[in-house]
């Protein structure tokens, strides 16, 4: 077990204690009015934890408080994680970005797009290229998620049972075999569709690895970086520690929901979402990535590939407004492109929050979310347990916050 410490005081690092306090104060007000049932908050400045704050109660029925080693369902952060396993096993020379996905998933070998109609009356064309393993890192497979209600794909999605991404007690073999099934929604690499495709590039991991992918990133990530906590299930010892999951109310208010199931290790190894940690884990991923690619003497990836994965890889350097398709094509995309399962701001004057060229990161659907700060040397993690059900007001202003509180 680990626990996240602050390191050094916010002034040694160019951090502003009282604009620290105004983040604080924010988000404590969140907690009081009943919005949040509480946070956990860390900033870290040139590798040192210069802010770290905790509020409110991991389990608001039982009383019980946040605390540094809080465990949390990270839901899609988990994306960031499974593309640096890929990325392990692309520098070992056993998997490549611009290999067939149909390698590894024979299912996916005559990929098929949709061109018209709806159900029974879908019309669709062979693909014209294949769907490769980059497609997947960058969400321009044209693969998608059955709970948009967007288009005519992602009713067959549902239609195949996967409303929440996962048939009914299939595993993460069966389930990519069922994605392979349906069509694409796009010509690979022609859009940006936020979808399952991490969870594709699990499957693509193991085939590769020969491994469950919760035993390759145990063995390969989470023990050489010490991430000590971080997995697909917590232990009978763990449980207690685990926080409570809640959904927003119509008046604004939240109520406990049913969350990820952690207890007993899943039949279904999401890379999409799958994993909890506490926040000293995440602070280690996100310290190894700030540090691109080694920590406390441990390497992992070189440089090269780290600056390769927090690269814009949309063509032309297009944003996600810009590229992106229905509903992701939204104001709050502009300014930010997309890398190999990170988000990256390429235009800082276009986007809607306060933000440094380069910045990379991603967040959970739980409002768990992070970012790493190269200008600034600056890594910043939020954690709290609750599903929005409309668009998150908590990131744009912990931005607004963090940002005002550089001044050196």
């Amino acid at each position: 077990m680990g626990r996240l410490r602050q390191e050094v005081e916010p002034g040694s690092v160019g951090l502003d204690p009282k604009s620290l306090a105004r983040l604080d104060e924010h988000f404590a007000h969140l907690v009081d009015d009943g919005r949040l049932p509480g946070y956990l908050v860390s900033v870290a400045r040139h590798g040192r934890v210069a802010h770290l704050t905790t509020y409110g109660h991991r389990d608001r029925a039982a009383g019980l408080p946040v605390e540094t080693d809080t465990i949390w369902r990270i839901y899609s952060m988990t994306k960031p994680v499974t593309s640096v396993a890929a990325l392990i096993l692309v520098e070992e020379g056993r998997l490549a970005l611009d290999d067939p996905v149909s390698r590894y998933i024979p299912a996916f070998a005559e990929p098929r797009v949709y061109e018209s109609g709806s159900g029974s009356e879908t019309v669709t064309r062979p693909a014209e290229q294949p769907v490769l393993v980059r497609h997947l890192m960058t969400h321009t497979s044209g693969l998608t998620f059955g709970f948009y209600h967007s288009h005519p794909v992602d009713a067959l999605y549902r239609d195949a049972g996967l409303e929440n991404s996962v048939p009914s007690g299939a595993d993460l073999a069966r389930t990519c075999d069922v994605y392979a099934s349906l069509p694409l929604q796009f010509e690979p690499g022609t859009q940006w569709n936020y979808s399952v495709a991490s969870n594709v590039l699990g499957r693509v991991i193991e085939v590769v690895s020969g491994l469950p992918l919760d035993e390759f990133f145990a063995e390969r990530l989470f023990g050489p970086l010490g991430m000590t906590d971080a997995g697909f299930c917590v232990t009978p010892e763990q449980a207690p520690r685990l926080a409570e999951l809640y959904g927003e109310t119509d008046d604004g208010g939240i109520t406990p929901i049913p969350g990820l199931p952690l207890h007993g290790r899943p039949r279904f190894l999401s890379g999409s979402g799958g994993m909890a940690a506490t926040a000293h884990d995440h602070h280690r991923f996100m310290e190894f990535l700030r540090r691109r690619g080694e920590l406390d003497g441990t390497r992992l990836l070189s440089p090269e590939s780290i600056g390769t994965m927090t690269a814009n890889h949309l063509p032309d350097n297009a944003d996600l407004r810009s590229f992106g398709s229905a509903p992701h094509r939204l104001p709050s995309n502009a300014g930010v492109g997309f890398g190999l399962g990170v988000s990256v701001v390429i235009d800082p004057e276009a986007t809607e929050t306060p933000s440094s060229r380069g910045t990379f990161g991603w967040s959970g659907v739980a409002t768990t979310t992070f970012w790493v700060d190269p200008t600034r040397d600056l890594t910043v993690q939020f954690m709290t347990q609750v599903r929005p059900t409309s668009s998150n007001t908590v990131f744009p202003e912990l931005r607004r916050l963090v940002h005002e509180a550089v001044v050196g």
